[in-house]
């Protein structure tokens, strides 16, 4: 911490900075921040919400950390020294306002690397237990595997801070120390995430032969491909971490002695670091463009709509008459023959219906503004056909499906895929778990 250059934490500064601007512009495009609210959604229960906001605080305490230091290091700056030269200033010789902060800055990155290990640890054992789960096994919360996540969630977050309070009292041994715990559970959690990505490419190749819809496998292809590049980086988080740890809590430091040797691996963590976390923002709340297209143009829709209606109501109650077809818009060139009266069958139209109602004095009713509500379009799911055995499940256009007792039980007779393969959209999404006989209702395709 001392012995580096400021420009190294003013590295981690501007990195971390732009992965928080990137959070924000990410989470707005994503669904406008309602990802945050502790309600969100019919499937916000415990583990969703620890989820969601132990990655998300993660951001802030390493942008808190990094920013911290780097004032730090700028305001106290170097010093001459006669042996050694210009070295940054040690910190023994910093104002006592920066010397206090030396530890609650190290505090926050410790709370910020114990969260990233609970991510990674989550995302671990969730592949593990659906890549070798069989299509009975579906209960990913009474699995030996999420139990596993629990117990590690305890020790990361337990283990990481401790190591940092026990030895505060040596600035210089407390960075060491902290370094290694940290690096030691990432390097170990990376190198278990290699037999995944091992046997991925098979696991697809299985999802293909057992006839999952090709969305479904298009999703986990992305997932797969983000997933290798973010092991890629957090190996060059990781590993430069470990070996200034490694260096720095031996009686003799050669690399932490090295002024270029500490800024290189410094620069290379910082690299790691906040490429890796933006990764893990995007394969945790994964955009579809498709679907935001399309609520967009019928948002659009839906607004043209609506001020049509508004003319030909105002126009209608401005003449007192009825209001020739040939008056409508273009919109309406169907009803040339017709004629409407606004203030008489109006609001005799049923939305359930969903066409225009004709009277017995020919007389047309246009449709209410709001006939095509958003949230009507963008909760309809459509349900791809899919392969049972020697059968065919058609699919279609209707509300979200729900698999029956007597189709789950086909299924699991068929298929060795675990159920929740279909319904993937992120590691935080769990819309699967429960018994056979509840989990016939749960298995829904959500819209992300």
């Amino acid at each position: 911490m001392s012995h580096t250059s400021p420009s190294s934490y003013l590295v981690w500064a501007i990195l971390s900075s732009m992965l928080g601007i990137f959070l924000v512009y990410h989470l707005y495009s994503f669904d406008k921040f309602k990802c945050l609210k502790w309600n969100n959604g019919p499937y916000s229960g415990a583990f969703k919400r620890i989820m969601t906001y132990s990655y998300l605080l993660s951001v802030p305490l390493i942008m808190t950390y990094a920013i911290g230091f780097a004032v730090i290091k700028y305001k106290e700056g170097y010093i001459s020294l006669e042996l050694e030269g210009v070295i940054p200033t040690p910190y023994q010789l910093w104002s006592p306002l920066s010397r206090s902060a030396i530890f609650p800055l190290t505090l926050c990155f410790t709370f910020a690397w114990a969260l990233e290990m609970v991510t990674h640890l989550e995302e671990l054992c969730f592949w593990l237990f659906l890549v070798n789960a069989q299509g009975g096994q579906q209960d990913w919360f009474k699995s030996h595997y999420f139990k596993t996540w629990v117990v590690g969630t305890f020790i990361a977050l337990l283990y990481m801070p401790l190591v940092t309070i026990f030895t505060r009292s040596d600035p210089l041994k407390n960075e060491a120390y902290t370094f290694l715990a940290g690096s030691l559970g990432s390097v170990s959690l990376t190198i278990w995430f290699m037999p995944i990505l091992w046997t991925f490419p098979s696991f697809l190749n299985k999802l293909k032969s057992e006839g999952v819809d090709n969305n479904t496998v298009i999703r986990l292809t992305k997932f797969h491909e983000l997933n290798t590049i973010r092991v890629l980086f957090r190996y060059l988080f990781t590993v430069p971490i470990l070996i200034l740890g490694i260096d720095g809590s031996r009686p003799h430091q050669h690399i932490n002695e090295n002024p270029f040797w500490t800024d290189l691996l410094t620069f290379i963590a910082a690299i790691g670091c906040i490429i890796s976390s933006g990764i893990t923002l995007i394969i945790f709340f994964p955009r579809s463009v498709e679907t935001e297209i399309a609520a967009r143009d019928a948002s659009k829709e839906r607004k043209r709509l609506r001020s049509q209606g508004s003319v030909l109501e105002t126009r209608g109650t401005n003449i007192g008459t009825s209001i020739s077809a040939s008056d409508l818009p273009a919109s309406y060139t169907h009803l040339r023959d017709s004629t409407f009266k606004p203030n008489h069958s109006l609001h005799d139209y049923s939305p359930e219906s969903h066409h225009l109602s004709f009277h017995s004095d020919d007389k047309i009713a246009l449709p209410d503004r709001d006939e095509y509500p958003l949230s009507e379009i963008s909760s309809t799911a459509i349900r791809p056909n899919r392969k049972r055995g020697d059968d065919v499940e058609l699919g279609g256009i209707g509300p979200p499906l729900s698999l029956t007792e007597a189709n789950l039980s086909r299924h699991n007779l068929y298929s060795s895929v675990n159920p929740m393969v279909h319904s993937y959209t992120s590691p935080i999404n769990m819309v699967y778990g429960g018994n056979n006989r509840s989990n016939a209702s749960r298995l829904t395709f959500t819209r992300r």
